[in-house]
This record gives C-alpha cells, structure tokens and sequence, in this order.
C-alpha cells in the first residue's frame, strides 16, 4: 500500500506545482512581455519623416583597424546602414564611389567620354555633416600607454584581446558616434552607446538582424557574429541618440552657416551704399572679405578683415576656395 500512497502524494505535488505556475504566469508573461517591448523598441533603427541634411559617413581616424582582426567589415558601412533604413540623412559617398566618380570625370577632362556626357565640375552634392564612429578609448596602463595601442596587433589572435571600448572575451562593446558640421566644424552633436552579449538575445528575435540591409550595404559580418551584434546594438544606440539630438537643426545647413568668403580679383573699391557714390577704401587683389548676404543688382554688401562694411560688384570678386 505505501507504493500508491507514495505515488499519490508526487502527483499531488505535481499538481500543485503546475497549478502554481498556472497562477503565477499571467503577471510574470506580463512582466515579460513589458521588458521585450521595451527593449524591442529600443532595437528598432529610428526612422524620420524629411532628411536632416547631407551625410557623409568616415572612418575613425585611429590607426588600429580593430574590425579587421575579427572579419568584419569598416564600420562606417554598419552605420551607412542605419542611415539608410532610418532616411533621416541623404548620403553622400567619399570613400569607393567618390574614386570611381573622380576617375569618370578625369576621363572626361581627357576628352575620352562621349558629347553630351554631361559629367565634370559643378555636379557634387556636398555634405552638410559628417558622421565618425569610433570606440570609446580605453584607460591606460600604468606605464601611460594606451590598451588599444599595446595590442594593436593581436586583435585577431587574442580572443581576450581588449581593444579601445572593445572586450572580445566577453563580448562587451562601448562606441561612440560624433556628427561635425563641414561648413562651421563645429561638432554639433555626440553619443556614446554600450552593449554587452546578454543583450543580443533579444535584438536578433527582433528582426534586426534579419533586416536585408546589412547585406546589401556589405556589413553581414555585424549580423551574423557575436561580437558582431553586440557592437550593432551599441552603435544603434548611439545612433538613436545622435538622431534624437539633431532634431533642431535647420532645414537648410548651408543657408542657416555663414556665407562663404569672397577675393577680389581686380583693384576694387569699397562703396558706402549700393549706389557706389562714396568710397569706403580701395582694396587690392587677392584681398578676403565676407558677403553679409544682402545684394541689390550686381552690388553685394560685404565686410573686411577690419571691419569695415560696405559694397561692391559682384563682377570683381569670385568665391573664395
């Protein structure tokens, strides 16, 4: 008789046990449910309803190519990525594209393209901004040289390499993205993001790393290794930062900067008023002076080095290069 009794009490316990868990489960799926849209939320590459300028993504001016040790690719095409998906910056490329179109247009100053081409000077768009992702730099050793510059080399053989924000063992990332204006260089906006391997498990059931993109704009390597997506989910951090920080800026950055400078290119002279009847001094070629942006006809009003402002045409100045 003790086998069924025994037997009776386990399946009680049993049931009791599952009876529990069918209680507590409704408030911890919620409890769960909550986290993943949270953090799904925060996976998703941030999207914008008009471009904020022109774009142009460049490499981390740091000797140490750190992504190459680990068979990824630069990671301006990850953050060429973001830019694409979220539209919220027209790209512009400098690197591979920008050679191949300088060698089109050196053809085409040889006379070697056809008529009617329609390629040269003047065509460029420019880049309002330019974007760097870089890592976050590490501290450094007692003897005062930085990590990153002590194991330059042995990034890709040392799976405990530590390298810049970088910790290839433990497969913890720390970046940060920095946006300069061309025209000003003033920087006008940075953001540091952060992520470790705990974190990847969300992130790829959240689509992101199926996005076809990552292929197309040949940074699969981000999506498909670890390390990979852990430094995805860090710089997509400091992107949703950096998008977040530049919502003021001015529809138009090249209207909202200064106008560009002007030289004179013949003996000139400086004129109070539009009207040209009183001289503000004589100025010399290859003089600098700087358009306030007012113009009537072909006079346009500008300032000198010392100050002083007054007008003169337009047909004895060029652009300043």
């Amino acid at each position: 008789m003790s086998l069924p009794i025994r037997g009776s009490a386990v399946l009680s316990a049993g049931l009791m046990t599952v009876l529990l868990a069918a209680l507590a489960s409704p408030a911890d799926a919620q409890r769960q449910s909550a986290q993943d849209q949270r953090k799904q939320k925060m996976a998703e590459i941030p999207t914008c309803a008009k471009p904020l300028g022109t774009l142009s993504v460049l490499e981390p001016e740091d000797a140490v190519n750190w992504w190459t040790g680990q068979q990824l690719p630069a990671p301006s095409k990850l953050i060429k990525v973001f830019v694409s998906k979220s539209r919220c910056f027209t790209l512009v490329d400098r690197g591979a594209g920008l050679d191949a179109a300088q060698r089109e247009r050196a053809l085409g100053a040889s006379g070697e393209l056809r008529n009617r081409s329609n390629v040269g000077k003047g065509q460029m768009k420019a880049a309002d901004y330019v974007m760097v992702p870089d890592l976050i730099a590490a501290n450094s050793n007692a003897g005062g040289n930085a990590i990153g510059g002590l194991l330059g080399g042995l990034v890709g053989g040392r799976a405990g390499a530590a390298i810049g924000g970088l910790d290839f063992k433990k497969k913890t990332a720390d970046v940060v993205l920095t946006v300069t204006d061309v025209r000003s260089t003033e920087q006008v906006a940075m953001a540091e993001g952060s992520a470790k391997k705990t974190d990847i498990g969300w992130g790829a059931g959240g689509g992101l790393f199926g996005y076809s993109g990552f292929g197309a704009m040949g940074a699969s390597g981000y999506a498909n290794t670890e390390i990979g997506q852990v430094i995805t989910l860090a710089y997509l951090q400091a992107y949703t930062d950096i998008v977040a920080q530049l919502g003021g800026l001015p529809d138009s950055a090249s209207a909202a900067n200064a106008q560009q400078a002007v030289t004179v290119t013949k003996p000139a002279r400086l004129f109070t008023t539009a009207k040209g009847t009183k001289v503000v001094r004589s100025l010399d070629p290859g003089m600098m002076l700087y358009p306030t942006g007012n113009k009537e006809g072909m006079m346009w009003e500008v300032e000198d080095e010392l100050g002083n402002k007054g007008w003169i045409s337009s047909t004895l100045i060029e652009l300043s290069r």
